[in-house]
């Protein structure tokens, strides 16, 4: 009897106990979560140094703020990649999937057949995104004051026109495709305005005044910033499969190469100033 009383308790604590921890796993699991998700944010929301301006207003060379337009894929594009076995995000390769005609034929009956559309950079996954925000010096301002009785000011004012220019670190086949995956991954990745070509316009002023003792030269520099993408392409054969009146993508000889670049960053200077 008392050994069926004790083993009736046990059995009314672990019904206790058990709920009580799947309930704090659950919690740990959702904390986890939210903190990954938290981080993920803090990522994305790169603090700008304070010796970073934005110089949008300024410019006097209008760069365009037109965003990277996204292509959807049509309902039976969309269909076809998701039951593709490898992952599909090229938009030159969605757009040419949405001007090809593949509606099924009803009289198809006991056809088949492979169609070869090429071989395709099918998706670009990133790996590392950081900011340089010295990546190209494109400006000096310089203020003598040797022979100056009282300390001057000096500021911003760019003397030439300069063009920024990004690009792929290394060759790679489709490099115009790739650059387009990669720059949508990196605005995803950063809260800042990126192009692989961006201007700064002769006569661009900035009222950021820096003071000159006597005695001293003061020397300021603007740099344009931009981003380092790092990450992996995936390559494949791409095929419409058809079966009747059925039809589905198979990729085939896939390959992965891993690809940089580097992106600036518009309508934004880091200044460095300097006494000697």
């Amino acid at each position: 009897m008392k050994k069926f009383i004790s083993y009736l308790i046990l059995v009314l604590l672990c019904s206790v106990i058990a709920p009580l921890s799947i309930h704090a796993e659950d919690a740990e699991q959702e904390d986890q979560e939210e903190s990954e998700s938290e981080s993920k944010e803090e990522q994305k929301e790169d603090k700008i140094p304070s010796h970073v301006l934005t110089i949008s207003k300024e410019n006097t060379y209008p760069n365009s703020t037109k965003d990277e337009v996204v292509l959807e894929p049509s309902d039976l594009v969309e269909e076809l990649i998701e039951d593709a076995e490898v992952k599909i995000e090229n938009p030159d390769l969605i757009k040419m999937l949405n001007e090809t005609s593949l509606k099924p034929s009803p009289i198809a009956f006991g056809y088949r057949g492979m169609i070869y559309l090429g071989h395709w950079p099918l998706s670009y996954k990133s790996d590392e995104t950081n900011v340089n925000w010295e990546y190209q010096k494109i400006n000096t301002n310089e203020l003598n004051n040797l022979g100056g009785d009282n300390q001057k000011t000096m500021s911003y004012n760019q003397k030439e026109e300069k063009h920024v220019k990004g690009g792929l670190t290394a060759k790679i086949d489709r490099p115009d495709q790739i650059k387009k995956m990669m720059l949508l991954n990196a605005k995803e990745n950063v809260d800042l305005p990126l192009s692989f070509h961006t201007v700064v316009g002769k006569g661009t002023k900035k009222d950021n005044s820096y003071g000159v003792p006597v005695k001293k030269i003061g020397s300021l520099s603007a740099f344009a910033p931009a981003v380092s993408e790092k990450g992996q392409v995936t390559f494949g054969e791409v095929y419409v499969e058809l079966k009747g009146s059925k039809k589905r993508l198979v990729v085939k000889n896939v390959t992965k190469q891993g690809i940089g670049a580097w992106i600036p960053v518009q309508d934004h200077l880091s200044f460095s100033f300097q006494l000697k």
